[in-house]
This record gives structure tokens, C-alpha cells and sequence, in this order.
């Protein structure tokens, strides 16, 4: 009981950083995405 208690503990970590690296990696993407869309329309950054 307790080693299935301690895998499934380890499973639910493993999947909630891959969860966190997922987003973190999306957020970059969009960003370097916006800032491609504001240096094609000629927008200067402030």
C-alpha cells in the first residue's frame, strides 16, 4: 500500500512539472511571437 501511496506521489509530480515547464515554454513563444507581429508593423518598443 505505502509503495503505491509513494508512486502515485511521484507520477502526479512528474506530471505537474512537465505541466509547468509546458506553460512556461508556450509563454515565450507567444511573446517572441508578439514581438515579431510589432517589429513587422514598424511599432518602436517604449
Amino acid at each position: 500500500m505505502t509503495k503505491t501511496i509513494g508512486l502515485a506521489a511521484a507520477l502526479i509530480g512528474m506530471i505537474a512539472l512537465s505541466a509547468c515547464n509546458t506553460v512556461n515554454g508556450a509563454g515565450r513563444d507567444m511573446r517572441s511571437a508578439g514581438e515579431a507581429v510589432s517589429d513587422a508593423s514598424g511599432q518602436s518598443k517604449k
